[in-house]
C-alpha cells in the first residue's frame, strides 16, 4: 500500500566506513576517516528512500540543496546510520531534517532540499 506524502515520513540508511567511502579515498581530505561527501549522500539517500513510496508513478526526487555540518571523525570499520524526516512540503519542494550517527553518537546534522520531478521529462533535459 502506497504512503500518503506528509510531513513526518522517514527513513534511515546504513553503511560501514571502508577505505573507499574515506575522506582520503574521495579526494576531500587526506585522512583514512569518513568523508564528508559520503556523509552527504547517506543522508540524501534516507530522504529519498523517506518519501520514494508516497510519490506518484514515474516520479522521483532529486536532491538541490544541503546545509549541513560534519562535527566528529568516524574511522574504518564504523557502522554510520543517516536519518531523515519529512519537515516540510511546499508544491514540489521537499525540505527534511537529516542527521547521521555513529556508534559514539551524532556525526553530523543538518537540512536537506529536494524537488520531486517526473523521471522521464527529467531524463529528456538530459538530450
Amino acid at each position: 500500500m502506497d504512503r500518503i506524502l506528509e510531513k513526518g515520513l522517514s527513513a534511515r540508511s546504513t553503511t560501514t566506513v571502508r577505505p573507499e567511502n574515506t575522506a582520503a579515498a574521495l579526494g576531500s581530505g587526506d585522512l583514512n576517516v569518513f568523508a564528508t561527501p559520503a556523509m552527504v549522500a547517506l543522508m540524501e539517500n534516507a530522504a529519498m528512500q523517506a518519501v520514494a513510496g508516497a510519490l506518484p508513478e514515474g516520479a522521483t526526487t532529486v536532491g538541490a540543496e544541503m546545509t549541513t555540518t560534519h562535527i566528529k571523525p568516524s574511522g574504518l570499520g564504523a557502522e554510520i546510520t543517516a536519518s531523515a524526516v519529512l519537515t516540510a512540503i511546499e508544491g514540489r519542494k521537499l525540505t527534511f531534517n537529516v542527521g547521521a550517527h555513529d556508534t559514539e553518537g551524532m556525526i553530523g546534522e543538518g537540512v536537506h532540499v529536494r524537488f520531486i520531478v517526473d523521471r522521464a521529462r527529467f531524463l529528456d533535459k538530459l538530450k
